[in-house]
């Protein structure tokens, strides 16, 4: 009989514990009103961009009073559209979108403000892996410089490529 209760109480204790556990997720997130709220429309999510990851993760936006919303716009001109409908406060991209929304004649465009990255972030891609890789093998090849709605002139990318290559 005293085997019997034992195992009821510690029943009773266990299903106590797993609804504990499980109405504590249920609780609704509140944010705190103090912070101001902006949302950053980045181009892409990117190595270059590891230490503002780092940042949103280890709490140093709501240190300065920021309560961030990170959005990936997948290209820059989607991140332009967010900004000029409202959808986003920062947008993280090239300039080929405000040179184009500028050239439009839109009366309130983006300003291209600060370089936030020292590279471009353009990577060489193959097809298939080469181990003796040199970029002579790249001469009278086809490259593809970009993607639609990307930089404007694709070769712009191809001609900072064949600068490097030794004559």
């Amino acid at each position: 009989m005293k085997k019997r209760a034992t195992k009821g109480r510690t029943a009773l204790f266990l299903v106590t514990a797993l609804l504990t556990a499980a109405l504590s997720g249920c609780q609704s997130s509140k944010t705190d009103s103090s912070l101001t709220p902006v949302t950053l429309n980045e181009v892409a999510h990117s190595i270059f961009y590891a230490p503002q990851y780092a940042a949103i993760e280890l709490g140093y936006f709501k240190e300065e009073g920021l309560e961030l919303t990170l959005v990936n716009g997948a290209g820059a001109d989607k991140v332009m559209t967010a900004l000029i409908s409202g959808d986003a406060d920062i947008g993280f991209m090239g300039s080929e979108a405000s040179i184009y929304t500028y050239a439009g004649g839109a009366e309130d465009y983006a300003v291209n403000f600060a370089q936030l990255t020292q590279r471009a972030g353009n990577f060489l891609v193959a097809r298939q892996p080469d181990e003796n890789f040199t970029w002579e093998k790249l001469k009278g090849t086809k490259v593809l410089g970009g993607r639609a709605g990307g930089m404007p002139d694709h070769d712009g990318i191809w001609e900072h490529i064949k600068g490097i290559l030794p004559p």
